[in-house]
């Protein structure tokens, strides 16, 4: 390519078209086509019917479904708020229930009696709903967490952009305090919302500003450690690991049993699922699975220190590598030269970085 100028363009144009192709993969792949993927329901009841029931369900469902069976009703519900099982079926030849815990997952609840609906059709009776565990009325579809979870990560991964930017030339401890700093008012403006602005939180406002500190500072830390070592590749960095991974595999929107293996699989351990079920465990279920859920943020805030501290090795290591000695050139006039072409060739290359970190933002 002759021209330096367009191929400089070309090579900006890479990361904006890595996130198009990244982020049409993992939403389309995560959110198009949710189908029930080894959901897990029950069956109440404790004889023969009650398996012969749940064994034909799981006959007709296949891999979409685990069934089990419980003894009793109140069973049922305590799998249900413990968000072992999505959906539980109590047959009755007059009134058969499906109890749902719709807090849990809204989409979850909505599959499942899709699931049973059918069943009682059958019996040519109406079904019965019983939702054990409804969010709140200002969030009655229970998917503001999940953009209580954007609005936290992008304010996160757009500070790392801010930091990388224009923090590049303090110390790396410096740049540290800055994201623990940062990832305090980012999950205030978080709390803020959750709380006194659109009320998704009813209660336990300080858990869901301790939650968001851990995810926010988690995000903060990796960012801030990586951007030393991947310079304006950062920011596509961060949007793989906190957006187009972390969003479709929080469980916000659809949970892991209505999505297909990888994202599944991610929900086990990913941050964005710590924080959005610890919300949930937090604010409707009584805190059940809140501590797995803490460990999780705090293994991610761990790894974060980590790649700090990693990063701060690196650059210590890097000013005390002995430079080459400079050339002296011919005269004061080649000298002037020099220095200002290196000046504008580490103005260049700044700007560069600059714009490159501002596209995530």
């Amino acid at each position: 390519m002759r021209s330096p100028a367009l191929r400089h363009v070309l090579t900006h144009l890479i990361t904006p078209l890595l996130m198009c192709l990244g982020m049409g993969l993992a939403y389309m792949g995560a959110f198009v086509h949710p189908e029930p993927n080894h959901m897990p329901v029950a069956v109440v009841g404790a004889g023969p019917e009650a398996k012969v029931l749940a064994q034909t369900v799981k006959d007709t469902a296949g891999d979409r479904l685990d069934v089990r069976t419980v003894p009793t009703r109140t069973a049922a519900v305590d799998l249900l708020k413990s968000r072992t099982v999505t959906g539980a079926y109590v047959p009755s030849a007059r009134t058969p229930e499906l109890i749902v815990a719709s807090a849990a997952s809204d989409m979850g609840a909505t599959a499942v009696e899709k699931v049973f609906a059918p069943v009682a059709e059958r019996q040519g009776v109406p079904l019965k709903v019983t939702d054990v565990a409804r969010p709140v009325a200002d969030d009655p579809t229970g998917q503001g967490l999940f953009f209580l979870l954007v609005a936290v990560s992008i304010g996160s991964y757009a500070s790392v952009a801010a930091l990388g930017a224009a923090g590049g030339a303090l110390p790396m401890r410096i740049r540290a305090l800055l994201a623990v700093g940062v990832s305090a008012v980012v999950s205030g403006i978080g709390a803020l919302l959750a709380g006194p602005v659109f009320h998704l939180a009813h209660h336990d406002l300080a858990g869901v500003w301790g939650l968001a500190w851990l995810y926010s500072a988690g995000i903060l830390l990796v960012g801030v450690g990586l951007h030393t070592f991947l310079k304006r590749w950062t920011t596509l960095t961060m949007m793989v690991l906190f957006v187009m991974l972390n969003f479709t595999s929080s469980g916000g929107l659809f949970r892991p049993e209505l999505q297909n293996g990888f994202f599944g699989a991610l929900h086990a351990f990913w941050n964005g699922a710590g924080f959005v079920e610890g919300l949930r465990g937090l604010l409707y279920f009584g805190g059940d699975g809140l501590g797995r859920d803490v460990t999780t943020l705090a293994v991610w805030l761990l790894a974060g220190l980590v790649v700090v501290a990693a990063a701060a090795g690196y650059e210590r290591a890097r000013a005390a590598t002995p430079t080459a000695p400079a050339v002296v050139p011919d005269s004061p006039a080649a000298l002037a030269v020099d220095g200002e072409a290196g000046a504008a060739g580490a103005a260049d290359e700044a700007a560069d970085e600059e714009a490159e970190e501002t596209v995530g933002v």
